[in-house]
């Protein structure tokens, strides 16, 4: 019943907003305090009501920030790829994807870190290691992006009901040491005895001072302190989509 109401009240478009909604579920409920979990605004969205367009509009307005940051890490990750400190290019990315799993979640980050990853294979940034062993270089290209992306919101997550800027804060570290952690490990996991050779010939005594001073080391002294930098710029963002969201909430 619930379905066949949404079809034939609804256009087309919502109905299939509201259907995808029901199967990601988010299920309407109406609590006490008048607090909804779909969308967390202070809003009763109930189907009886009439106030289901209401979550249909927030999930929108989600989908359409989702889109633009994934294009400003395609963007930025392919401009990235001609500016390098040291062997591999920085990762300016790793901004967007901390926004975005602020904002929208840990499964928004963990999308736009698997975006990312992909943007780094299509762009030959790690044309050497596929070379090499092109399953195990895939499945840390894109482990790394998606772990940094999903660890980022998870740590926003926690901490922001305590306090928002010391979340946001946290979420822009983590995601630059989870997205260089993990390609350390599978640098000493899958590509040591290359890493070692690599490191000879670039005059580093063994494969750890390669991958620490020669590989990794400015990259992600870059990426981590541009991301403690703008920490402050990402509280605001967080919360001017907050009080948007609040005041078309009230407006409906």
């Amino acid at each position: 019943m619930l379905l066949e109401f949404t079809f034939e009240v609804y256009t087309d478009s919502d109905s299939l907003n509201f259907f995808a909604l029901i199967l990601a579920g988010k299920y309407w409920k109406c609590l006490s305090a008048g607090y909804c979990g779909t969308c967390r605004s202070n809003l009763a969205l109930c189907v009886g009501e009439g106030k289901v367009n209401n979550a249909i509009r927030f999930n929108t307005r989600k989908l359409v920030l989702l889109a633009l940051l994934t294009g400003l890490v395609i963007v930025l990750q392919f401009l990235g790829a001609f500016i390098r400190f040291g062997t591999f290019s920085i990762s300016a990315v790793l901004i967007p994807i901390v926004i975005g799993a602020a904002l929208m979640g840990v499964f928004a980050g963990l999308w736009l870190g698997l975006v990312f990853g992909f943007v780094v294979l299509a762009t030959g940034d790690a044309a050497p290691f596929l070379a090499i062993d092109p399953v195990a270089a895939i499945v840390i290209v894109l482990g790394k992006g998606a772990f940094a992306g999903l660890a980022a919101g998870a740590v926003y997550k926690l901490l922001a009901v305590k306090n928002r800027t010391v979340a946001a804060v946290a979420a822009g570290v983590v995601c630059p040491v989870v997205n260089t952690g993990i390609m350390v490990v599978g640098c000493y996991v899958f590509f040591l005895p290359t890493m070692a050779a690599w490191g000879m010939a670039a005059g580093f005594v063994n494969a750890t001072a390669f991958i620490f001073l020669g590989m990794i080391g400015l990259n992600f002294l870059f990426e981590l302190g541009l991301n403690i930098i703008l920490s402050p710029a990402i509280v605001r963002l967080i919360q001017l989509n907050k009080s948007i969201s609040r005041i078309r909430s009230d407006s409906h």
